[in-house]
């Protein structure tokens, strides 16, 4: 990650700041000296993102308006879509969130002038969902369709939609194959996703790009430098 070598800490706000990803995220930016700001609906979960190195700020994405998230993303450098719905939750929240979350902190970056836009997708976005799909995966996938949809008719914004495959909580490898679509499906450990999103933050080259991402044989550094 060597363009990130100056000494001046960067303020990344994290949709969906108590998730999997979003926790990786932060503790490999506070690591380094950024500041991670974990955008949180539930205010039980201030203390797990603190104690992380976040600074929490509770916010409702399903019941925000754009002003009330413009707010907290002023004087941001970036920020990342790393929020969903979750398991168990039904095809209306796979829109509210998986969509409308992210089309509203798209919105709110434009206004707040946040140009930096990383936007984390998956496997199965932008292509036809197979017959048989269960209606809330289904959903999901429309959800997580339109919200790429809306982000790459944004000229402002230097978005970048990484689509990861299969999610796991294994440890991270530090080695993944980043590609542009189609990629061969496969599983990621969460904590390599972070550390691509990261890496995605500091080269700037990647801006405009969709990338598909799996575990795989190359260092995340020389993935991204690849690109």
């Amino acid at each position: 990650m060597a363009e990130h070598s100056n000494s001046t800490p960067r303020r990344i706000v994290i949709a969906g700041g108590h998730g999997k990803i979003a926790r990786h995220l932060t503790k490999l930016l506070t690591a380094r000296g950024d500041r991670a700001v974990a955008l949180i609906r539930n205010p039980d979960h201030e203390h797990a993102v603190a104690a992380l190195g976040a600074e929490p700020v509770v916010i409702d994405l399903e019941n925000s308006t754009v002003d009330d998230v413009a707010k907290v993303l002023l004087g941001a450098d970036a920020a990342v879509f790393a929020a969903g719905a979750g398991p168990g939750s039904g095809v209306e929240r796979k829109d509210t969130v998986d969509r409308g979350a992210a089309v509203l902190l798209a919105e709110a970056a434009e206004k707040a002038g946040v140009r930096r836009f990383v936007q984390v997708s998956s496997f199965g976005a932008g292509e036809p969902i197979p017959e048989g799909t269960d209606d809330v995966f289904a959903a999901y996938l429309a959800a997580k369709t339109s919200a790429e949809e809306d982000l790459r008719a944004r000229t402002y914004l230097d978005w970048t939609i990484l689509r990861p495959g299969g999610l796991t909580d294994d440890e991270p490898t530090g080695h993944v194959t980043l590609a542009a679509p189609p990629l061969e499906r496969g599983t990621v450990p969460r904590a390599d996703v972070a550390a691509v999103v990261v890496a995605l933050l500091d080269d700037p080259s990647t801006a405009r790009k969709t990338l598909m991402l799996t575990s795989g044989p190359t260092p995340v550094e020389d993935a991204v430098a690849a690109l």
